[in-house]
């Protein structure tokens, strides 16, 4: 996949700036168009996550009877995410949208190094979830603003604090599981966003 591809994938939430309440110079959007951008995106993310890491199993791994042995630890094996659909739809809107972002930002510094250091991977992966992270922090003080949601931004751990909490540092994973790890993760920030959209407008299309 080539750069010019993911600059069309990347702009595809980031065509006019979008804003939470009248201002200037921004491009007012509905919160089901805002939460239907998000999830296109994010869908985009997963498949290319998908494909790196389809692309790594049939060209780098020695052989293809490697693929699945041993069990995989990810560095956001921390961030407690809802098993199963169920758990997630239970889960308050505020929780899921913390660890929609918590993933988020845990991927950040992790793809960045994949991207300088791996000759075999040309898409800035860090700038697409850049972009998502970007995006459902503007959905999350829209909510706020529409009485949806408590203060966004009270209960979001930051970046430093998710690094040093992890027991599993990045740098000690290799590439292959790098890759397992964001499709998984990315997989489920997709559905996380598919659930907290039907959570907060159902009429449309859930």
């Amino acid at each position: 996949m080539n750069n010019s591809l993911t600059h069309v994938m990347l702009c595809s939430v980031c065509t006019a700036p979008v804003c939470t309440n009248a201002q200037v110079g921004c491009h007012a959007v509905s919160l089901n168009n805002l939460f239907d951008r998000i999830i296109q995106h994010s869908a985009k993310m997963h498949r290319v996550s998908n494909d790196l890491h389809q692309q790594f199993e049939l060209h780098v791994l020695p052989s293809r009877n490697q693929v699945g042995r041993g069990g995989h630890i990810c560095h956001t094996s921390t961030i407690m995410t809802p098993n199963g659909k169920e758990n997630a739809q239970r889960m308050a809107r505020e929780g899921l949208t913390q660890v929609i972002l918590q993933l988020l930002m845990a991927w950040t510094d992790p793809l960045m190094n994949l991207h300088h250091s791996s000759t075999n991977v040309s898409v800035d992966m860090s700038s697409m979830v850049g972009e998502l992270r970007r995006g459902v922090q503007r959905l999350a003080e829209k909510m706020h603003t529409l009485g949806l949601l408590t203060d966004p931004d009270s209960s979001v751990v930051s970046p430093e604090a998710l690094m040093t909490s992890h027991p599993v540092p990045w740098r000690l994973m290799n590439l292959y599981d790098i890759l397992y790890c964001f499709r998984r993760d990315s997989n489920k920030v997709h559905n996380y966003l598919r659930i907290l959209k039907c959570r907060i407008v159902p009429e449309h299309g859930c």
